[in-house]
Protein backbone atom coordinates (compact mmCIF):
# COMPACT_ATOMS: atom_id res chain seq x y z
CA UNK A 1 0.00 0.00 0.00
CA UNK A 2 1.44 3.16 -0.87
CA UNK A 3 1.53 6.40 1.84
CA UNK A 4 0.18 9.49 0.51
CA UNK A 5 1.25 12.70 3.06
CA UNK A 6 -1.98 15.50 2.88
CA UNK A 7 -1.79 18.29 0.79
CA UNK A 8 0.34 21.36 3.26
CA UNK A 9 -2.69 23.62 4.92
CA UNK A 10 -1.53 26.45 2.68
CA UNK A 11 1.23 27.69 0.33
CA UNK A 12 3.57 29.50 2.14
CA UNK A 13 5.89 31.10 -0.62
CA UNK A 14 2.04 33.10 -1.12
CA UNK A 15 2.86 34.73 1.75
CA UNK A 16 6.78 34.85 2.05
CA UNK A 17 7.98 34.26 -1.67
CA UNK A 18 11.50 34.34 -0.45
CA UNK A 19 11.01 31.02 0.46
CA UNK A 20 10.41 29.76 -2.47
CA UNK A 21 14.21 29.17 -3.48
CA UNK A 22 14.74 27.42 -0.53
CA UNK A 23 12.70 24.84 -1.78
CA UNK A 24 13.95 21.03 -1.43
CA UNK A 25 12.63 17.56 -2.15
CA UNK A 26 12.60 14.55 0.47
CA UNK A 27 11.77 11.18 0.56
CA UNK A 28 10.01 9.48 3.17
CA UNK A 29 10.64 6.32 3.25
CA UNK A 30 7.23 5.47 5.40
CA UNK A 31 8.59 2.26 7.12
CA UNK A 32 5.90 0.04 7.98
CA UNK A 33 6.11 -3.32 9.25
CA UNK A 34 6.69 -6.72 7.23
CA UNK A 35 8.79 -9.48 5.79
CA UNK A 36 11.54 -7.59 3.10
CA UNK A 37 14.26 -9.56 1.56
CA UNK A 38 17.57 -8.75 0.82
CA UNK A 39 16.42 -7.68 -2.33
CA UNK A 40 13.99 -5.28 -1.04
CA UNK A 41 14.48 -1.82 0.28
CA UNK A 42 13.97 -1.88 3.56
CA UNK A 43 14.50 -0.65 7.65
CA UNK A 44 15.76 -3.62 9.96
CA UNK A 45 15.75 -5.82 7.03
CA UNK A 46 18.16 -7.76 5.64
CA UNK A 47 21.14 -6.42 3.52
CA UNK A 48 22.27 -7.72 -0.22
CA UNK A 49 25.86 -8.31 1.40
CA UNK A 50 28.55 -10.37 -0.68
CA UNK A 51 29.73 -13.22 1.41
CA UNK A 52 33.31 -12.88 0.14
CA UNK A 53 33.24 -9.07 2.05
CA UNK A 54 34.27 -9.31 5.80
CA UNK A 55 30.96 -7.74 7.54
CA UNK A 56 31.91 -4.50 9.49
CA UNK A 57 32.32 -4.57 13.38
CA UNK A 58 32.98 -1.81 15.88
CA UNK A 59 36.83 -1.83 16.75
CA UNK A 60 35.84 0.18 20.13
CA UNK A 61 33.55 -2.35 21.29
CA UNK A 62 35.69 -5.64 21.32
CA UNK A 63 35.20 -8.52 23.54
CA UNK A 64 35.11 -10.55 25.62
CA UNK A 65 32.04 -8.84 27.29
CA UNK A 66 30.02 -5.86 27.24
CA UNK A 67 27.20 -4.38 29.07
CA UNK A 68 23.63 -4.34 27.38
CA UNK A 69 20.72 -6.50 25.85
CA UNK A 70 20.97 -9.47 23.86
CA UNK A 71 18.99 -8.79 20.16
CA UNK A 72 16.45 -11.81 20.41
CA UNK A 73 15.57 -10.85 23.94
CA UNK A 74 14.52 -7.19 22.71
CA UNK A 75 12.30 -8.83 19.97
CA UNK A 76 10.55 -11.55 22.47
CA UNK A 77 9.87 -8.70 24.32
CA UNK A 78 8.25 -6.32 21.95
CA UNK A 79 6.26 -9.50 20.84
CA UNK A 80 5.08 -10.25 23.93
CA UNK A 81 4.49 -6.89 24.19
CA UNK A 82 2.36 -6.29 21.11
CA UNK A 83 0.09 -9.60 21.98
CA UNK A 84 -0.97 -8.14 25.27
CA UNK A 85 -1.91 -4.77 24.18
CA UNK A 86 -3.82 -6.43 21.63
CA UNK A 87 -5.89 -8.59 23.44
CA UNK A 88 -9.13 -7.93 25.80
CA UNK A 89 -8.71 -7.70 30.14
CA UNK A 90 -10.85 -6.50 32.88
CA UNK A 91 -10.59 -3.06 33.86
CA UNK A 92 -7.61 -2.68 36.40
CA UNK A 93 -6.25 -6.01 35.22
CA UNK A 94 -2.59 -6.98 34.95
CA UNK A 95 -0.99 -5.89 31.22
CA UNK A 96 1.32 -9.05 31.37
CA UNK A 97 1.72 -11.93 33.13
CA UNK A 98 5.04 -12.43 35.69
CA UNK A 99 6.38 -14.21 33.22
CA UNK A 100 5.82 -12.18 30.76
CA UNK A 101 6.80 -9.53 32.31
CA UNK A 102 10.18 -11.33 33.12
CA UNK A 103 10.47 -11.65 29.16
CA UNK A 104 9.90 -7.99 28.34
CA UNK A 105 12.55 -6.74 31.44
CA UNK A 106 14.76 -9.04 29.91
CA UNK A 107 14.60 -7.65 26.71
CA UNK A 108 14.92 -4.12 28.31
CA UNK A 109 17.35 -4.74 31.46
CA UNK A 110 21.14 -3.73 30.61
CA UNK A 111 23.49 -7.11 31.80
CA UNK A 112 26.74 -8.90 31.50
CA UNK A 113 26.52 -10.51 28.14
CA UNK A 114 29.69 -12.46 26.65
CA UNK A 115 31.02 -11.21 23.29
CA UNK A 116 33.21 -12.79 20.90
CA UNK A 117 35.49 -10.08 19.47
CA UNK A 118 34.23 -6.42 18.25
CA UNK A 119 30.60 -6.19 17.97
CA UNK A 120 29.31 -6.72 13.88
CA UNK A 121 27.19 -3.80 13.26
CA UNK A 122 23.37 -3.81 12.67
CA UNK A 123 21.61 -3.39 9.44
CA UNK A 124 19.33 -0.31 9.96
CA UNK A 125 18.38 0.47 5.93
CA UNK A 126 19.00 -0.39 2.60
CA UNK A 127 17.69 2.05 -0.37
CA UNK A 128 17.37 0.81 -4.03
CA UNK A 129 17.79 3.34 -6.80
CA UNK A 130 14.77 1.61 -8.84
CA UNK A 131 12.72 2.66 -5.73
CA UNK A 132 13.86 5.62 -5.54
CA UNK A 133 15.69 7.22 -8.41
CA UNK A 134 16.46 10.33 -6.63
CA UNK A 135 18.36 8.71 -4.29
CA UNK A 136 21.40 10.56 -4.03
CA UNK A 137 24.96 8.29 -5.11
CA UNK A 138 28.18 8.20 -6.91
CA UNK A 139 28.32 6.83 -10.11
CA UNK A 140 26.83 3.32 -11.48
CA UNK A 141 25.79 2.80 -7.82
CA UNK A 142 22.52 1.66 -7.33
CA UNK A 143 22.12 0.53 -3.62
CA UNK A 144 22.56 2.66 -0.21
CA UNK A 145 23.19 0.12 2.69
CA UNK A 146 22.79 1.82 6.47
CA UNK A 147 24.12 0.07 9.23
CA UNK A 148 25.52 1.39 12.79
CA UNK A 149 26.93 0.19 15.96
CA UNK A 150 23.88 0.06 18.54
CA UNK A 151 25.98 1.08 21.29
CA UNK A 152 25.81 5.02 22.83
CA UNK A 153 29.13 6.55 21.03
CA UNK A 154 29.78 9.12 23.92
CA UNK A 155 32.19 11.14 21.27
CA UNK A 156 29.47 11.44 18.35
CA UNK A 157 26.69 12.34 20.96
CA UNK A 158 25.78 9.39 22.45
CA UNK A 159 23.96 7.85 19.00
CA UNK A 160 25.14 5.18 17.32
CA UNK A 161 27.85 5.12 14.59
CA UNK A 162 26.62 5.08 11.33
CA UNK A 163 28.23 3.29 8.77
CA UNK A 164 27.15 3.92 4.72
CA UNK A 165 28.16 1.29 2.05
CA UNK A 166 27.11 2.21 -1.61
CA UNK A 167 26.78 -1.00 -3.80
CA UNK A 168 25.95 -2.01 -7.97
CA UNK A 169 23.31 -4.50 -6.82
CA UNK A 170 24.73 -6.65 -10.13
CA UNK A 171 27.56 -6.88 -8.86
CA UNK A 172 26.73 -9.35 -5.60
CA UNK A 173 26.74 -12.30 -7.57
CA UNK A 174 27.22 -15.08 -4.37
CA UNK A 175 25.22 -12.93 -1.50
CA UNK A 176 26.39 -13.76 2.11
CA UNK A 177 23.68 -16.32 3.67
CA UNK A 178 23.41 -15.40 7.31
CA UNK A 179 25.34 -12.14 8.57
CA UNK A 180 27.15 -12.20 12.11
CA UNK A 181 24.76 -11.23 14.52
CA UNK A 182 25.86 -8.97 17.93
CA UNK A 183 25.61 -11.03 21.16
CA UNK A 184 25.00 -7.86 22.88
CA UNK A 185 23.75 -4.60 21.64
CA UNK A 186 23.96 -1.15 23.93
CA UNK A 187 20.20 -0.29 23.79
CA UNK A 188 16.97 -2.19 22.48
CA UNK A 189 16.19 1.50 21.13
CA UNK A 190 18.49 0.84 18.58
CA UNK A 191 17.72 -2.78 17.42
CA UNK A 192 15.11 -2.02 14.46
CA UNK A 193 11.62 -4.23 13.85
CA UNK A 194 11.92 -5.84 10.25
CA UNK A 195 10.16 -3.46 7.85
CA UNK A 196 9.20 -2.74 4.34
CA UNK A 197 8.98 0.83 2.52
CA UNK A 198 6.79 3.45 0.96
CA UNK A 199 9.05 6.40 -0.55
CA UNK A 200 7.20 9.27 -1.53
CA UNK A 201 8.67 12.89 -2.52
CA UNK A 202 7.66 15.62 -0.44
CA UNK A 203 8.62 19.66 -0.86
CA UNK A 204 10.40 20.96 2.60
CA UNK A 205 11.55 24.38 3.66
CA UNK A 206 14.43 25.38 6.10
CA UNK A 207 13.71 24.80 9.36
CA UNK A 208 13.21 28.91 10.87
CA UNK A 209 16.51 28.30 12.80
CA UNK A 210 18.16 27.96 9.28
CA UNK A 211 16.25 31.32 8.02
CA UNK A 212 17.69 34.71 8.05
CA UNK A 213 16.66 36.36 11.29
CA UNK A 214 14.39 39.03 9.92
CA UNK A 215 12.68 36.37 7.62
CA UNK A 216 12.14 34.29 10.90
CA UNK A 217 10.58 37.09 13.09
CA UNK A 218 8.39 37.86 9.93
CA UNK A 219 7.20 34.27 10.03
CA UNK A 220 6.74 33.93 13.81
CA UNK A 221 4.58 37.22 13.52
CA UNK A 222 2.52 35.91 10.27
CA UNK A 223 1.96 32.83 12.75
CA UNK A 224 0.70 35.00 16.06
CA UNK A 225 -1.51 36.39 13.80
CA UNK A 226 -0.02 40.13 13.77
CA UNK A 227 0.13 40.16 10.13
CA UNK A 228 -2.81 38.60 8.66
CA UNK A 229 -4.67 40.34 6.11
CA UNK A 230 -8.56 39.81 5.10
CA UNK A 231 -10.35 37.75 7.40
CA UNK A 232 -10.44 34.68 5.15
CA UNK A 233 -6.85 34.29 5.31
CA UNK A 234 -6.44 34.93 9.08
CA UNK A 235 -9.14 31.75 9.11
CA UNK A 236 -7.04 29.91 6.72
CA UNK A 237 -3.92 30.76 9.35
CA UNK A 238 -5.35 30.06 12.15
CA UNK A 239 -3.69 27.13 13.98
CA UNK A 240 -0.60 26.65 11.28
CA UNK A 241 2.91 26.43 12.64
CA UNK A 242 5.25 26.57 9.91
CA UNK A 243 8.14 24.77 11.77
CA UNK A 244 5.92 21.93 12.27
CA UNK A 245 3.53 22.05 9.01
CA UNK A 246 5.24 24.19 6.52
CA UNK A 247 8.82 23.37 7.08
CA UNK A 248 10.50 19.91 7.78
CA UNK A 249 8.83 16.74 7.04
CA UNK A 250 9.28 13.98 10.19
CA UNK A 251 10.40 10.56 10.00
CA UNK A 252 12.29 8.69 8.01
CA UNK A 253 13.48 10.24 4.95
CA UNK A 254 16.29 11.05 2.32
CA UNK A 255 16.96 14.07 1.46
CA UNK A 256 15.49 17.60 2.33
CA UNK A 257 16.32 19.90 5.16
CA UNK A 258 17.85 19.32 8.48
CA UNK A 259 15.42 19.79 11.06
CA UNK A 260 17.39 21.79 13.79
CA UNK A 261 15.48 21.81 17.19
CA UNK A 262 17.18 21.66 20.34
CA UNK A 263 20.09 23.77 18.93
CA UNK A 264 21.12 26.38 16.74
CA UNK A 265 22.15 25.53 13.22
CA UNK A 266 26.31 25.37 13.05
CA UNK A 267 28.36 24.60 10.16
CA UNK A 268 29.06 20.85 9.45
CA UNK A 269 32.52 19.94 8.08
CA UNK A 270 33.50 16.45 6.30
CA UNK A 271 36.30 15.10 9.12
CA UNK A 272 38.37 13.35 5.79
CA UNK A 273 39.03 16.71 3.77
CA UNK A 274 36.89 19.35 5.26
CA UNK A 275 34.27 19.96 2.56
CA UNK A 276 30.75 20.71 3.30
CA UNK A 277 28.30 18.40 3.76
CA UNK A 278 24.67 17.49 2.71
CA UNK A 279 21.66 15.79 4.61
CA UNK A 280 21.62 12.17 2.96
CA UNK A 281 19.58 10.20 5.40
CA UNK A 282 17.35 10.82 8.21
CA UNK A 283 16.25 8.32 10.69
CA UNK A 284 13.59 9.57 13.58
CA UNK A 285 11.71 7.91 16.26
CA UNK A 286 8.74 8.57 14.76
CA UNK A 287 6.91 9.84 11.74
CA UNK A 288 4.51 11.90 13.45
CA UNK A 289 3.71 13.37 16.78
CA UNK A 290 1.37 15.66 18.11
CA UNK A 291 3.02 18.85 16.87
CA UNK A 292 3.41 17.56 13.32
CA UNK A 293 0.11 15.65 13.17
CA UNK A 294 -0.45 17.07 9.75
CA UNK A 295 2.07 15.37 7.65
CA UNK A 296 0.38 11.91 9.60
CA UNK A 297 -0.40 9.72 6.25
CA UNK A 298 -4.10 9.76 4.56
CA UNK A 299 -3.60 5.81 4.72
CA UNK A 300 -2.76 6.05 8.57
CA UNK A 301 -5.71 8.35 9.54
CA UNK A 302 -7.83 5.95 10.71
CA UNK A 303 -5.77 4.49 13.72
CA UNK A 304 -6.97 5.45 16.74
CA UNK A 305 -4.93 3.19 19.21
CA UNK A 306 -1.79 3.71 21.02
CA UNK A 307 0.86 5.87 19.56
CA UNK A 308 4.07 3.90 20.29
CA UNK A 309 1.82 0.53 19.14
CA UNK A 310 0.75 2.51 15.86
CA UNK A 311 2.28 2.76 12.29
CA UNK A 312 4.52 5.88 13.96
CA UNK A 313 6.16 4.01 15.39
CA UNK A 314 6.65 0.39 13.59
CA UNK A 315 10.89 0.44 13.80
CA UNK A 316 10.95 0.46 17.03
CA UNK A 317 13.37 3.09 17.08
CA UNK A 318 13.92 5.86 19.58
CA UNK A 319 16.73 8.55 19.21
CA UNK A 320 17.59 9.97 22.57
CA UNK A 321 14.59 11.31 23.63
CA UNK A 322 12.50 10.98 20.96
CA UNK A 323 14.98 12.86 18.53
CA UNK A 324 15.94 12.44 15.77
CA UNK A 325 19.50 11.65 13.79
CA UNK A 326 20.75 12.78 10.22
CA UNK A 327 23.74 11.64 8.49
CA UNK A 328 25.28 13.75 6.27
CA UNK A 329 27.65 12.73 3.38
CA UNK A 330 30.58 14.78 2.28
CA UNK A 331 30.17 17.09 -0.78
CA UNK A 332 33.58 16.00 -2.12
CA UNK A 333 33.28 12.55 -1.93
CA UNK A 334 30.63 9.71 -0.91
CA UNK A 335 33.56 7.54 -0.05
CA UNK A 336 34.26 9.79 3.27
CA UNK A 337 32.98 9.18 6.35
CA UNK A 338 29.61 10.26 7.18
CA UNK A 339 28.64 13.22 9.53
CA UNK A 340 26.21 13.01 12.48
CA UNK A 341 24.41 14.81 14.01
CA UNK A 342 21.20 14.47 16.69
CA UNK A 343 18.10 17.05 16.85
Amino acid sequence: MTRTTPPRPLDITRYFPELAPLARSAVRLHPRAGAPTAADSSVGGPLLWPADEPWPTCSEHAGPWHRGVAPDDVHVGRRVLREAWARPRAEGADLLTAQERALVDRGRESRRIDQDGPVPLVPVAQIRAADVPTLPRPAGIDLLQVLWCAFDHPEDGYVPRVELRWRRAADVVTPLAAPPRPAVIGNDDYLPEPCVLHPETVLEYPAPHELPEELADRIEAWEDGMEAGTEEEAEEESGVCYQFDLAVAPGWKLGGHAPWSFSDPYRMSCAECGSGVRPLFTVDSAEWDGGSGSWRPVEDAGYTGYHFLGPAHDTQITIGRSYSLQVYVCEASYEHPPVQNMQ
